[in-house]
């Protein structure tokens, strides 16, 4: 059976590009990164290490897209190499409400200490270091 070996990118679904943009850049430190595809449409990126989030507008989704696109529904755990006494620090200094943590969760590769907050659409945002 085939395998797969990693995940290319992710898509989420939000009211507002902008605030969203602002969001992940000034509180998790993501890079925004517009890309342009063949047709010419400029399409928004957020993109961290490796990793790629695709930013789709409320309404104005590219296709193909999920069934029920819907902003706010998602869950996203993001690993970290800084102390999460930092990570409180900074969201403290932003104005972020830290909802839960630092908890110890059951992350992909072992044990996590957890934070958990929001980002503008209400989806849920977890910021992990590897126990």
């Amino acid at each position: 059976m085939p395998e797969l070996r990693a995940l290319d990118h992710l898509v989420l679904t939000v009211a507002d590009l902008g605030r969203t943009i602002r969001f992940y850049r000034d509180v998790l430190g993501m890079r925004h990164a517009p890309f342009t595809v063949a047709d010419g449409t400029t399409r928004h990126a957020l993109t961290f290490g490796t990793q790629k989030i695709n930013l789709h507008e409320a309404g104005r989704e590219f296709d193909p897209k999920a069934a029920a696109p819907t902003p706010g529904s998602a869950d996203l755990c993001f690993l970290t190499d800084v102390p999460l006494p930092e990570w409180q620090a900074h969201l403290e200094a932003l104005g972020v409400a830290v909802e839960e943590g630092p908890i110890r969760r059951t992350g992909a590769t072992g044990p996590i200490l957890s934070l958990y907050l929001r980002d503008p659409d209400g989806n849920l945002i977890e910021v992990s270091t590897p126990l």
